[in-house]
């Protein structure tokens, strides 16, 4: 459920709620209480034209969309045909958004879309329509904006009713459906009856109120729209990192880790801020405080801690489950999502490199099993985009329940490890007879008897309780963990498998997997390899597979072939990062050059001339009722805010802009100033621009490496930095092998960089390879690790 406030993103899913102006208050002031609904709805008050329309869901690639096809629904796809036939037949449009692992979607879907009743007054009334939120973001966050700006909060099920003009009139999250536990909230076929008693009887006031809502809305989501027009602003300055900070400080759970109550989101972009805090030059240090940095530090590993001991961990398999219901990890809502396993992967690697906390790298490593090895990756490279919370609990069952192929009995566990191990197990998971979820959280009574799994009990206080050497404790856990995975696996059937393979998202799991490879360089040879090369094959789908060589346009979805739906705005943000990251852990320069070109195509497909930054969707959308920006976090890093950092490293490591633009820095500054009132107001909710934000007032820093990569004191020099959590620094290799053989890449980097040049110079005067440090135009030659360090203090 979510409980987001008005003026932030939705990070989870919502229980009943409903949203509408004017429409509402009529609803809830004629919606009757407890009479027959059949009966209500004959006569003529609800006669309307027959459209003869079928289900369309199969035409679909999405895996979401496809599930409905056997609803007794007409479902319709989002399209130009299916937008057309409602304004030529002037008929409402109920616009319905989920997602494939979305366990409310499937309930609602149950309960309602699968219900006669639901089915007859949804085909005569109106066109009915199925979104994939992932495949069409744009469509989802204009109308989960009406809701949350209407209720104050939202999440999936989306539902919106709209008129022919796609204009808002009346949307909610889930409604109960005809046979649903008893709830005190409006039931569904009561929404729809009195929708279409309203539309029959007061159309003109329905229109005008859908007019005044989009007038609202326009004001609600104007995020990115209010900025200084493209002049410098002075109002961002580093105290707003302490602002943050304080905000952060306030919320922090001190019992359980985490920021304020249940529901629990991970957030790793807030999480990632306050690991980082201290790594920025010294200046912001002196701003912010030196306890006041530690402390965040140890918010962030406090979190990262309990919820890696939580239930949200899959503690049998790998991977993290989507968020919290409860306040102590304890209970998730069980879906795995590819954004978040990658956001993670990479949140746990700063944990463990600002830390050296050998725990910490054993969840990168989880993380990346899930990853890679489990379940998402495809066989050709590329991604997944998640798995289903709901899956049937063995292959003898035919109905589905949530959390089944994650959950457990104290029976199962007597009957699969045996009693003595079964004993220390149960206490180390805290397995209890009757279970161990609360009923107030279990409304459908999927958890019956059954426990989440959740470190509950340390080995060393398992020793002393059973009479064991602490070593033999962990023996029993290790053996009990292989014996009920194989279980797991050979008698549950594994929940669904939403094969979207999104560009966003994987550029999301590429930044992660490159930079986890760089950094376990020396620590794990074979791990670090095997990541850098899932990358890169994830890298080469991308490629070959949805992107237009000629226009250099991206496509968003792949799934047995490419989908219609072109990039949006974090399609490019999120790839263009990942290409980055990939660049400096393997130092070829294709991947640089890529995300070169690909930001240029940002920049002419999503920038605002006007206001600066980037919108979500090209300016050729015909299909929107608005064109929006993102700036603020969600459950994903802001594009803007990502689109920042990226300018910046661009502009730092190819100094020189392509021809016909201005200095990728320019772009950075104005995307800044484009957010600039609300970043003042709330910085909190711009973590991802943070950053930005410090780059713009003490620049980046770049650290260049020049010479023959495998000169043993360069390798070292290397593989020290990429020991190191580093923010707002770049990291450049010049291979002079390369340079003298006239190597095409590394050629179109010199002439992009000047410095560089100047810097093979220097290396050839000094016969030996060189490590510069620069900021801005100030450089420093250093060699040894002291050096690096007092150098990077230095020009803090």
């Amino acid at each position: 459920m979510s409980t987001t406030s008005a003026g932030q993103k939705i990070t989870g899913h919502a229980k009943a709620s409903s949203a509408g102006g004017a429409t509402a208050a009529t609803i809830k002031g004629i919606a009757g209480s407890e009479s027959n609904f059949a009966r209500r709805v004959e006569g003529s008050s609800l006669e309307s034209k027959t459209l003869g329309l079928k289900n369309e869901c199969l035409k679909s690639r999405s895996p979401y969309v496809r599930s409905h096809a056997n609803n007794p629904v007409h479902w319709q796809l989002w399209s130009p045909e299916t937008l057309a036939l409602a304004k030529r037949e002037d008929r409402m449009l109920f616009v319905s958004i989920g997602y494939a692992a979305c366990h409310w979607c499937h309930v609602m879907e149950e309960e309602s879309f699968e219900n006669e009743d639901v089915a007859k007054i949804l085909n005569d009334n109106f066109i009915s329509i199925k979104v994939d939120r992932e495949e069409r973001p744009d469509v989802d966050r204009i109308y989960m904006n009406f809701v949350q700006a209407t209720t104050g909060s939202g999440g999936w099920p989306l539902n919106v009713f709209l008129t022919p003009d796609l204009e808002p009139i009346f949307g909610g999250t889930y409604w109960p459906g005809p046979n649903a536990v008893a709830s005190a909230h409006l039931g569904f076929l009561e929404v729809l009856e009195k929708i279409v008693q309203i539309w029959k009887e007061q159309k003109q006031r329905c229109l005008a109120s859908a007019k005044d809502t989009i007038r609202q809305l326009k004001e609600f989501a104007d995020e990115g729209l209010k900025g200084t027009s493209g002049e410098p602003s002075d109002g961002l300055e580093i105290d707003l990192l302490e602002d943050s900070y304080q905000y952060f400080l306030k919320r922090f759970d001190s019992t359980f880790g985490g920021f304020g109550l249940a529901p629990k989101f991970p957030t790793p972009v807030n999480l990632a801020f306050l690991l980082r805090l201290g790594t920025f030059p010294a200046t912001v240090e002196d701003v912010v405080g030196d306890m006041e940095c530690e402390h965040a530090k140890f918010m962030a590993m406090a979190t990262l801690k309990n919820m890696a001991k939580g239930g949200i961990h899959d503690h049998i398999g790998h991977g993290f489950a989507r968020y919290s219901v409860t306040a102590d990890w304890s209970l998730p809502h069980f879906e795995k999502m590819l954004y978040d396993q990658a956001q993670l992967l990479g949140v746990y690697l700063d944990a463990y490199l600002a830390t050296k906390d050998e725990e910490m790298l054993a969840v990168v490593y989880d993380i990346a099993d899930y990853m890679c090895r489990d379940a998402l990756k495809h066989p050709q490279g590329g991604f997944y985009s998640s798995e289903d919370a709901d899956s049937l609990p063995s292959r003898a069952d035919t109905e589905k329940r949530e959390g089944a192929f994650y959950v457990w009995t104290r029976k199962e566990f007597d009957s699969i490890l045996g009693e003595q191990d079964a004993a220390i197990a149960a206490r180390y998971w805290g397995v209890q007879s009757d279970g161990n979820v609360d009923p107030e959280n279990d409304p459908h009574d999927d958890f019956m008897n059954q426990n989440v799994l959740a470190v509950s009990a340390c080995p060393d206080q398992l020793a002393t309780q059973f009479g064991m050497s602490e070593q033999h404790i962990k023996n029993i856990i290790t053996t009990a963990r292989q014996k009920l995975l194989s279980h797991r696996n050979r008698e549950r059937p594994r929940p669904g498998l939403d094969d979207k393979i999104i560009v966003a998202w994987n550029g999301l799991a590429i930044a992660s997997l490159a930079r986890a490879g760089a950094a376990l360089e020396d620590i794990n040879p074979e791990r670090s390899k095997e990541m850098i090369r899932d990358a890169e094959q994830a890298v080469e789908f991308i490629r070959k597979n949805l992107y237009d060589e000629r226009t250099h346009e991206l496509k968003r979805v792949w799934r047995e072939g490419p989908g219609e739906t072109p990039g949006f705005a974090d399609d490019y943000a999120y790839l263009i990062m990942g290409l980055l990251n990939l660049y400096e852990a393997t130092f070829e320069v294709k991947y640089l050059r890529w995300a070169d070109i690909l930001q240029q195509k940002q920049i002419s497909l999503f920038w605002d001339s006007q206001s600066g930054g980037f919108f979500s969707t090209p300016s050729t959308s015909t299909d929107l009722i608005l064109r929006l920006k993102d700036g603020l976090d969600s459950q994903e890093p802001s594009t803007n805010g990502t689109s920042t950092t990226n300018l910046y490293r661009l502009a730092t490591i190819i100094s020189s802009p392509p021809p016909s633009f201005p200095s990728f820095l320019t772009y950075a500054t104005q995307t800044c100033d484009a957010f600039s009132p609300e970043i003042l107001q709330h910085p909190f909710l711009f973590c991802s621009l943070l950053p930005a934000i410090v780059a713009s007032n003490l620049g980046m820093r770049s650290v260049v490496l020049a010479g023959d990569p495998e000169d043993p004191e360069l390798k070292k020099q290397r593989s020290r930095l990429r020991g190191k959590l580093l923010t707002n620094t770049t990291i450049v290799q010049v291979d002079t092998k390369k340079v003298k053989s006239g190597d095409e890449d590394v050629k179109w980097l010199l002439g992009r960089n000047e410095v560089l040049g100047e810097v093979l110079n220097r290396v050839e005067r000094k016969g030996k390879g060189i490590v510069q440090i620069c900021e801005g135009n100030r450089c420093l030659d250093v060699w040894d690790m002291r050096d690096i360090d007092a150098a990077i203090e230095e020009l803090g």
